[in-house]
């Protein structure tokens, strides 16, 4: 796959088969996200990788609970996580934690430029991916960061869930064209 058709095959993938991804593939995408641009080349990465689907399930439960005392949440997301069987990791065997200094200024974008090598990378060995930021709230509390060897002064920043789509990858997702504010010549 080239670059261009990775960039339009690339989506986000809600449903997956219970498949693990192997130690290999985890490690190309890493190989990948820190390849990525970043600010004064200070690399602010660091990743965590979660196997475990009981961790998992409590991680997915705790952040829709988190979520559901949230007064901003949409009456349409709170029907959603009300729903027992609705996992915010859609079932994916894989959750990759990109994260980042907290005291560096850039780190945020620097991990999500990594975020998007690792998706094009995914997508380019037949896996899906799917950025989880809902997640964010549970993988920052201090319990949670003590349970994944998260030092201090790091923040989990882009999780992102990898796995076998449950369905056919569509090769194409319609976007809209790009809305120029401004050309200036």
């Amino acid at each position: 796959m080239d670059l261009r058709q990775a960039i339009r095959a690339r989506h986000a993938v809600r449903s997956y088969s219970g498949r693990n991804v192997g130690e290999p593939e985890v490690q190309r995408l890493l190989e990948a996200a820190v390849r990525a641009p970043n600010a004064r080349n200070e690399q602010p990465w660091s990743f965590v990788i979660v196997q475990n689907r009981d961790l998992l399930q409590r991680f997915s439960d705790q952040a829709k609970t988190l979520m559901m005392a949230d007064s901003q949440v949409s009456s349409a997301t709170r029907s959603l996580l009300r729903n027992p069987h609705f996992d915010v990791f859609y079932g994916a065997g894989t959750l990759i934690v990109i994260c980042g200094k907290s005291d560096d200024e850039y780190a945020t974008a620097d991990c999500w430029l990594a975020a998007e090598n690792l998706m094009l990378t995914a997508c380019d060995l037949g896996l899906g991916t799917c950025p989880v930021s809902s997640s964010l709230s549970v993988l920052n509390l201090p319990r949670s960061k003590a349970e994944l060897d998260m030092p201090l002064g790091v923040a989990a920043i882009a999780p992102i869930v990898v796995g076998y789509p449950d369905e056919p990858v569509a090769r194409s997702t319609p976007r809209l064209a790009p809305k120029i504010l401004s050309f200036k010549r």
